[in-house]
């Protein structure tokens, strides 16, 4: 009776064992973990990126795309999360590379995050604009969005747009239209900038630096090679629709609500940076 109850236990954990495995594919189908797998989890559709003195970690989509939405629901560290970066970015493999950036730079208990936002082009950035959340985005999951299509790139905050960069290729200005990309996340030390330009740094007694995620959503036109790129840049898919090229009239005023109220830089306004010389795109219209 003995080794039949033992039996039994044994057999119940396998089953215990086998149903959070099979459940947590519903991550791994959609991502991989190039670096830091030992400081990664997941339960379902959630799952969770740390950051301990040792390493951090990171998640990349196992697809490959050309234009469309990215999109995931983070909570950001709690507490004092200074010198700390989590990021949320799509990016191309190779030389003059494109990329897409939200980065969140952590701070001390009781100050902002940091939204801090760029975008390269043919290898060219230096375009950052950074936000402050007008909610703490370390107590509850909240929706970040890069939307990208073939005229422009909207970054989105719930659903609220907080920048535009559109497409002047046809005045010499590099804009990503070629160069397929994977989504990725992270989490890293960088306490020689990321808070307060690298005034304070993380402090190891609050490791580990835990990031959580929800509820992916890939929207994106899947890409691979040549004939793929000619497809996704065809103007039959659907984030080539009118309603799609530029914001709506809803879009635009809570845009300028952001900007209004929550933007902290802009590197369109840093002329001391750039000694005058603004980059020409800060001279169009981004709406």
């Amino acid at each position: 009776m003995a080794e039949s109850r033992l039996l039994l236990a044994a057999l119940a954990l396998l089953i215990a064992f086998n149903y959070d495995f099979v459940d947590a594919n519903k991550f791994y189908d959609e991502c991989d973990i190039p670096w830091g797998p030992e400081n990664t989890w997941a339960e379902g559709d959630d799952f969770a990126l740390s950051l301990t003195n040792s390493t951090g970690s990171m998640l990349r989509t196992k697809r490959q795309f050309l234009f469309g939405s990215v999109q995931i629901e983070i909570k950001l560290v709690p507490g004092n999360s200074a010198g700390t970066v989590t990021t949320y970015y799509t990016t191309s493999l190779g030389d003059n590379h494109d990329e897409i950036d939200f980065e969140f730079l952590g701070n001390e208990t009781g100050q902002p995050y940091t939204i801090h936002t760029n975008v390269f082009a043919n290898g060219v950035g230096d375009k950052e604009q950074q936000f402050k959340p007008w909610f703490d985005p370390t107590t509850d999951f909240h929706n970040y969005t890069i939307f990208w299509n073939p005229s422009t790139i909207v970054w989105f905050v719930d659903q609220i747009p907080i920048r535009v960069f559109r497409n002047y290729e046809s005045i010499g200005i590099p804009f990503p239209t070629f160069r397929p990309m994977k989504a990725y996340s992270s989490i890293w030390n960088a306490d020689d900038w990321a808070t307060q330009k690298g005034k304070v740094k993380t402090d190891w007694t609050q490791a580990p630096f835990i990031a959580r995620y929800r509820n992916i959503q890939l929207n994106i036109c899947d890409c691979y090679n040549q004939g793929d790129i000619n497809q996704c840049s065809s103007s039959q898919n659907w984030y080539t629709a009118p309603e799609y090229s530029k914001l709506n009239d809803e879009q635009l005023g809570q845009m300028q609500w952001v900007k209004s109220n929550y933007i902290i830089y802009d590197y369109c306004t840093d002329y001391e940076r750039f000694n005058g010389q603004m980059a020409p795109e800060c001279y169009q219209p981004q709406y």
